[in-house]
């Protein structure tokens, strides 16, 4: 055991120790499948909680990890529109504690169930609120794989067969934080400058620059992919091609089908099964259409020890949240009719706290003013080889 734990103790992050981006999405869609099985907001709180201090332990300087923010604003704003349309809108929910009563406008007879103003219940608000937090929680999931996972390495791990399309996902995960970091840039000028920041005329001054620096990029990235030959194929059998796409598309629907039956409370039964048969499908598929593509990998990212430990923290955390749903179903949903203070279950609590782990085994990254030194002993180095 003492051998053991010495080697389990996170080191200083490297090229060659770094955790699999696959990894780091595995654990954040884990969180997000225990945040989409219960609407607790004491629950849903510490998923945000744990996913932040991860994201705060183990994020780099880099220009994605920046992005965490802006998801986290976002699932505000989601929570906040919520919240409006139920007080605008109307709700289903039927209540008794009534806030206040706002003027309602008539509609015609077809839009039956629909109403603009009236009573405003503390029932529908309260559902409102636990419904946003949900989705909230959601995207802050997404925004702190898009914030730990380096989406370069990324693409180079995904199958032959998916070259294309994560090609153009990849680009747009990478496009957005530069643009968010170029907002910043050039409001801190303007900042400085003396100038306004907010309002439309500061705003269209602000939104030029950040669209030409955009479209350079993308001239830039169209050049680069140019001139490395990007889009060149083999030629494949069309037997294997055929085989190709019924394998793709039925492990695709495989997979679908076996997700909503673990997300859903009716189909827990089949879906783990279906799901691991469209899975198997699904990659037995991408595996013969990797024949297509004709490019190779240098120094690939090996899946080690550490990125083991991330995903399965977050299959456990995931897994433990779909259990908990079949054994205390009261406390993972807090009533709304009647209306009722929600609860903090132990155990649900402890399998959220799961998620810390990857903040303890994953490699911490170097700070920005070491990073700085380094590069900066790199180039100075590199200097007077070239002098000798």
């Amino acid at each position: 055991m003492s051998t053991v734990l010495p080697q389990l103790r996170a080191p200083a992050a490297h090229r060659s120790n770094a955790v699999h981006a696959g990894a780091w999405w595995l654990w954040a869609l884990g969180l997000a499948t225990a945040a989409s099985r219960t609407t607790n907001p004491l629950l849903l709180g510490l998923l945000v909680a744990v996913a932040g201090y991860v994201v705060a332990a183990r994020r780099t300087d880099a220009p994605w990890a920046r992005s965490y923010g802006a998801f986290v604003k976002l699932g505000l704003m989601v929570l906040v529109i919520r919240l409006v349309f139920s007080v605008f809108l109307g709700s289903p929910i039927p209540g008794q504690h009534v806030l206040f009563t706002l003027p309602e406008v008539p509609l015609p007879d077809w839009a039956k169930g629909v109403r603009l103003g009236g009573r405003v219940t503390a029932e529908q608000l309260v559902f409102a609120l636990y419904d946003g937090l949900k989705l909230a929680t959601l995207l802050i999931c997404v925004g702190a794989a898009n914030a730990l996972a380096n989406p370069a390495r990324l693409l180079k791990s995904l199958p032959g067969a998916l070259y294309e399309a994560g090609v153009a996902v990849v680009v747009a995960m990478t496009f957005a934080p530069n643009m968010v970091s170029d907002v910043v840039r050039l409001r801190t000028a303007r900042r400085l400058r003396g100038r306004p920041t907010g309002g439309v005329k500061a705003l269209l001054q602000i939104g030029l620059p950040v669209l030409e620096g955009a479209l350079e990029r993308s001239v830039a990235l169209a050049a680069a992919m140019d001139a490395r030959g990007y889009g060149r194929t083999a030629q494949v059998p069309p037997a294997v091609r055929h085989l190709t796409s019924v394998l793709t598309l039925g492990g695709l629907l495989g997979v679908c089908a076996g997700t909503y039956g673990l997300l859903a409370a009716e189909g827990a039964g089949y879906g783990l099964p279906v799901l691991l048969v469209g899975l198997v499908a699904a990659m037995g598929g991408l595996r013969l259409g990797g024949r297509r593509s004709v490019r190779t990998r240098y120094r690939p990212d090996r899946w080690g020890v550490r990125s083991w430990l991330v995903t399965g923290s977050g299959a456990a955390v995931a897994g433990l949240m779909i259990r908990a749903g079949s054994y205390d179903p009261e406390a993972l949903h807090p009533g709304v009719l009647p209306l009722v203070a929600p609860q903090f279950p132990l155990w649900p609590a402890l399998s959220v706290l799961l998620g810390l782990l990857p903040a303890f085994v994953a490699p911490v990254p170097p700070p920005p003013a070491a990073a700085k030194e380094a590069s900066l002993a790199g180039e100075s180095s590199a200097s007077r080889k070239n002098v000798k």
